[in-house]
């Protein structure tokens, strides 16, 4: 019996080999969180169905056709497996299809299925060592470490899913490619790469120029690496901006990761922008095999001619340091399709690091946290906080009683240390934006961060109307290549003392490396005034501390999600009762975040709520994209429920009037049929993401055009302007970020 059509060298895929190939992987895989003996019979049932007779038939049928079998062959395999693995047998359920409900598998009935019957005796026939684990006690396949909560049991369903559908299709990949073994990745060996490591950091760094926090860095690194030495479990890293934070947390996870057997190390920061530069420094630390980048402006689909072989590396993290996105994390651990869950398997016996993790959305902030605790309770995890502004999340039932330790030893003392700005606040009365914009052009060099584009508009048109020498714009209606050469031509001008003046939204904030004398910064939650702040003066290099004036301008615009911080904000730092209180008080930053919290109804909203009741239940198709409405006619789901990092969805869009290079792409993917990931990440740069929300107006929309069927991705045939890029607000009333 066969498995799969025949390959180039005419050869088909042997039922018993694939079944026991993908066997043999999945538990290889599951064996690193305690659930090989799971993963090792989900391999050996997944394709039982196939052994049907009117399967085999039509596989010879359609070799000839070159089309698909079309006749469903999960439900055999998932049946035979509900006692021994009970809903642990949903991965073969959704093997291709993805994760459903504990619901669809109870409800799953064969007539053909019976102890004795012609199809149980085919495909014992097959793979015999099969009757041992139909002979089990109930549920005995379940690891003990879930038995006793639903949540670890769900969280554990979606590695061991994980675990089987790369091992599936790896295997598959392996036979059609003609290979005798799949391509797999031998286990790295991470004390060699820690070594690697420390000696490329020691030459980057005496090939840098001196700054004055030189010695405070080397500090933390030192700090960061000894506490390494500690057990699994979830640490903080509690440090100012500009101190290298990016270099120890990759020394504490790569000495961690050497000294408990961790297999690989997984960085996940807010933004692409800042994925892009830090996987630039580790590659040039690490080496360029060693690190994996993996981000999405665009996600090729699962109908792309090259199927699993051109997204095999991104889907499964086969790298022993990758460098992702919280985004793609998160959606991705939360999903319940194959192609995004693939990868989840490698988080097990793994070194998290989440960078700025106050950047982590509230909206569904517990089941994070629950999902992180989780991990590092119960499959091998060990996880990394870092950032400026560290949220208090033991604050939050969800992480009630977690010990969790800094890796910096004094983080008061660091702080007034590294303090390199002081701070003005323009809140009484309430200035007009143009007044700000006015005084911020008077400094020879400085930036302001404002909360929207459209004011970013406004403060770049008002300085040139003003004939402010040397204004610059940055958004992220700008394409990454824009960006990226207005920020090189700002650090040459403030490198070489000329006058200069930025405004950016908040994506300045994001890691983004610029030192600027003066900051302004619109009122918004403390942590992005603080990391604001992390611009000026960033290497203490200046005679005066740098300058940050936080404004509340009465007409300056403000996203729906600022609300509630920025109210935070106003109510306990700036000019208070008792005196003026920053935003690097770590003692009024910890008040500030429980506020946030209980304002914002951060553990009991009816999202989170919903999403955590959700798993409980094992209803994976309700997490990913919404429990069914209640009442509501068919299968309609409530969307606003359902686990999304981002609310405000985008679309991608190839911008071509930045550079040529863009329109030649365009032409190169619309003439391939194979290699169309190869010119999608050469895309990137050129790629802007809109809110889809804005292409909802039809004056917008005309203007984006389909580039490729089947592709979310779309040329920009309206105005692209050479300071502020894609300019909507003729066609549209916008206020978007």
């Amino acid at each position: 019996m066969w498995a799969h059509s025949a390959n180039w060298r005419g050869e088909r895929h042997r039922f018993s080999d694939h079944a026991r190939g993908t066997a043999a992987m999945a538990g290889r895989f599951g064996t690193e969180f305690g659930a090989g003996e799971l993963a090792h019979a989900l391999g050996l049932f997944h394709d039982a169905g196939k052994v049907r007779c009117a399967w085999q038939e039509r596989l010879r049928q359609v070799e000839t056709e070159a089309g698909r079998v079309g006749i469903p062959h999960k439900d055999l395999g998932a049946y035979l497996l509900r006692s021994a693995a009970g809903v642990a047998a949903l991965p073969v359920l959704g093997h291709h299809g993805g994760l459903t409900s504990a619901g669809e598998l109870k409800d799953l009935r064969l007539e053909d299925a019976s102890p004795g019957g012609e199809v149980l005796s085919r495909f014992l026939a097959e793979v015999p060592e099969a009757a041992e684990v139909l002979e089990r006690a109930p549920l005995s396949l379940i690891p003990a470490v879930w038995r006793d909560s639903k949540l670890a049991s769900e969280l554990g369903i979606r590695l061991v899913f994980s675990s089987l559908v790369d091992a599936d299709h790896l295997d598959t990949a392996a036979h059609f490619d003609g290979l005798s073994t799949p391509r797999v990745r031998e286990d790295s060996d991470m004390a060699q790469l820690r070594d690697h490591f420390e000696w490329n950091r020691r030459r980057l760094i005496a090939g840098r120029a001196a700054s004055p926090i030189d010695d405070l860095r080397e500090q933390v690194y030192r700090e960061a690496v000894h506490e390494a030495a500690g057990p699994t479990g979830i640490y903080r890293m509690p440090a100012p901006t500009g101190v290298g934070k990016t270099l120890s947390a990759a020394g504490f996870a790569l000495h961690h990761a050497a000294r408990t057997g961790k297999k690989r190390v997984v960085v996940a920061v807010p933004f692409i922008t800042v994925t892009e530069q830090n996987a630039e420094v580790y590659r040039e630390l690490l080496g360029q095999d060693t690190v994996l980048e993996h981000h999405s402006a665009v996600d090729v689909p699962e109908s792309a001619a090259e199927a699993q072989r051109l997204r095999l590396a991104a889907e499964n993290w086969d790298a022993p340091f990758v460098v992702t996105t919280t985004v793609q994390l998160f959606d991705s651990l939360f999903a319940r399709k194959p192609a995004r869950m693939r990868k989840l398997h490698r988080l097990a016996n793994s070194v998290v690091i989440l960078d700025e993790v106050q950047a982590l959305p509230l909206h569904v902030l517990t089941p994070i946290l629950d999902a992180l605790r989780t991990l590092s309770e119960r499959f091998g995890t060990t996880v990394l906080l870092t950032s400026a502004t560290q949220p208090s999340f033991e604050s939050l039932d969800v992480w009630n009683q977690l010990e969790i330790p800094n890796v910096v030893k004094d983080p008061d003392s660091l702080f007034k240390q590294l303090r390199r700005v002081r701070y003005e606040w323009w809140v009484t009365p309430k200035p007009s934006l143009a007044e700000v914009v006015s005084r911020a052009g008077e400094h020879e060099q400085s930036l302001m961060v404002v909360n929207t584009t459209a004011d970013a508009r406004t403060v770049y048109q008002q300085w040139q109307y003003e004939g402010v020498e040397n204004p610059f714009h940055l958004s992220t209606r700008m394409c990454a290549a824009h960006r990226r050469a207005v920020l090189a031509e700002v650090n040459d001008l403030l490198a070489c003392g000329k006058p200069v003046r930025l405004v950016s939204t908040q994506l300045i904030e994001a890691g983004v490396d610029v030192d600027f004398p003066v900051v302004y910064r619109a009122m918004a939650p403390a942590e992005a005034v603080q990391q604001a702040a992390g611009r000026a003066n960033r290497e203490g290099k200046r005679a005066e501390s740098g300058l940050v004036t936080v404004f509340d301008a009465e007409d300056m615009g403000s996203p729906a999600g600022y609300r509630i911080g920025s109210d935070a904000t106003r109510g306990l730092f700036g000019p208070q009762q008792h005196g003026v209180i920053d935003p690097d008080d770590l003692g009024t930053l910890d008040l500030y975040y429980r506020r946030l919290y209980q304002r914002s109804n951060t553990e009991h909203a009816e999202r989170a709520r919903t999403i955590q009741e959700s798993r409980a239940k094992f209803d994976f198709t309700a997490v990913a994209e919404g429990p069914l409405r209640p009442g509501g006619a068919g299968q309609v789901r409530d969307a606003a429920l359902a686990f999304r990092m981002l609310d405000d969805d985008t679309v991608p869009v190839v911008v071509t009037d930045y550079e040529s290079t863009a329109e030649d792409l365009i032409d190169e993917l619309r003439g391939r049929e194979q290699g169309i990931g190869d010119v999608l990440r050469r895309l990137q740069p050129y790629i802007v993401s809109l809110p889809r929300r804005v292409l909802d107006d039809r004056g917008v929309c005309d203007l984006c055009k389909p580039i490729v069927a089947g592709l979310d991705l779309s040329a920009w045939r309206g105005d692209y302007h050479s300071a502020y890029g894609i300019d909507t607000s003729n066609l549209i009333n916008e206020e978007v970020w």
